[in-house]
């Protein structure tokens, strides 16, 4: 049975105008436009509609981790302040049941002038809560920010840091039946970020709901099960989180480039005295490539004649394309015995032969990256792509997929093992 709604958008659109030309301010700039435009035939100031969401409908489950991606200025930042009533949708409607607490960014809702105990309850206030529910939160909210040594101090004088940290620890602890969430993980130490993962991880586990925006794909495939896409103000995608973050890495950014992900890993860095030509993946026998049958990678490599390939030192490391997070990286092995005195006439091909790979049924990018003494020579983090297909690896007669919740998966035998005494005995 599904879990009943708790947060509904239908057909919501915002829409700001912004002037064309510099807005006229004062009584005498509107006298010199108005001038001008007689003595030049100027037209009057005019005000450009732009729509930042359009047409955005979906529906978020009691106790779903859904995630928003998209490009910067895809509206996705709009979308939660909408939701979290900061401001009004220009047509549409979005109705939310229960308790909305939101941190849209950082110091939402804080008094500048106040105390961090101030706002703690300040904060409680907003939310409908009485002083007495406040404080039986209190010693959890301060706790988990790690701010106690300044808690009484105005929070003005935090650092952005703890800024983000105290506010998600009241956005979170203040008993919220609906989270609604802005790039707070791009903020923070590490440490705080796996504290706020759990803690929404308890939320949902409670039956909280809780909307996470974000443009890094690896926090919303670590946090989310289900996620949709937002390009130039729509909805591009929605559904499985894997399927999302590749509509999202392979989906242009609103001024037609590659998206930022595209372009952080096809740039190249090395002194370039020996170069990556090509990378090629081979299944065993041709077929495609399944986790439990050998796998081939293939490397050329191109340099100067004159270059040597003494103590080449060849990395070659499997990422995600869906997360765009490293999932597995080759032991670093000196090359040096396999070259030999190889001479760089033509392309030398190194290969790699891996019994299995048990990776979940995905797509992946290889990256390789060629050192001599500690001397860069080439790197670039997307060499070549590949997709792993469904199959039985496990050889239980049920295919691994995409939906799999591990990253890697492991070959397990099951069995049953009866009492070595009669369970009467064995009491006795």
């Amino acid at each position: 049975m599904p879990e009943p709604v708790v947060i509904s958008a239908r057909g919501l659109g915002k829409r700001y105008r912004i002037w064309t030309h510099s807005r006229p301010m004062s009584l005498s700039d509107r006298v010199e436009h108005l001038f001008l435009r007689n003595r030049r035939g100027d037209e009057r100031p005019r005000r450009e509609e732009i729509w930042a969401l359009r047409d955005v409908t979906f529906d978020v489950g009691r106790g779903e981790v859904l995630g928003v991606v998209g490009p910067n200025g895809a509206g996705k930042s709009t979308l939660l302040s909408i939701l979290a009533r900061v401001t009004e949708p220009t047509i549409g409607q979005a109705e939310i049941h229960g308790r909305v607490s939101s941190l849209l960014e950082v110091g939402t809702g804080f008094h500048q002038e106040l105390s961090g105990r101030d706002n703690i309850f300040l904060n409680g206030a907003i939310l409908g809560m009485s002083r007495r529910e406040v404080e039986e939160k209190y010693d959890q909210i301060v706790e988990f920010s790690g701010v106690e040594e300044f808690i009484d101090m105005p929070v003005k004088r935090y650092s952005s840091g703890m800024y983000v940290r105290l506010g998600f620890a009241i956005a979170a602890h203040l008993d919220p039946e609906v989270l609604l969430l802005d790039e707070v993980l791009a903020v923070g130490d590490t440490a705080f970020q796996r504290k706020c993962l759990r803690r929404i991880d308890e939320l949902t586990h409670s039956g909280r709901t809780v909307l996470f925006v974000s443009h890094t794909p690896a926090s919303v495939a670590q946090l989310c099960h289900r996620a949709i896409v937002i390009n130039q103000g729509e909805i591009v995608f929605d559904g499985d989180v894997d399927e999302a973050i590749q509509a999202y890495l392979a989906s242009p950014q609103i001024d037609g480039s590659a998206s930022a992900f595209e372009q952080e890993v096809r740039v190249r860095d090395g002194s370039g005295e020996i170069r990556v030509a090509a990378v090629r993946i081979r299944g065993a026998d041709g077929d495609p490539v399944v986790p439990y049958r050998p796998i081939t990678f293939e490397v050329d490599l191109v340099a100067d004649p004159a270059a040597s390939a003494g103590n080449l030192a060849l990395d070659l490391g499997i990422w995600s394309a869906a997360s765009g997070q490293p999932v597995t990286l080759s032991t670093r092995y000196e090359q040096a015995h396999v070259l030999g005195d190889v001479a760089f006439d033509d392309l030398v091909t190194l290969v790699c032969e891996v019994d299995e790979l048990p990776l979940r049924p995905s797509h992946y990018i290889v990256a390789v990256t060629l050192e001599r003494d500690g001397c860069l020579l080439d790197a670039c983090r997307h060499q070549a792509e590949f997709t792993i297909h469904p199959s039985d690896f496990t050889g239980a007669g049920v295919l691994q997929r995409e939906a799999h919740p591990s990253a890697i998966l492991v070959r397990q035998r099951w069995h049953v093992t009866e009492a070595s005494q009669p369970r009467q005995a064995a009491a006795t």
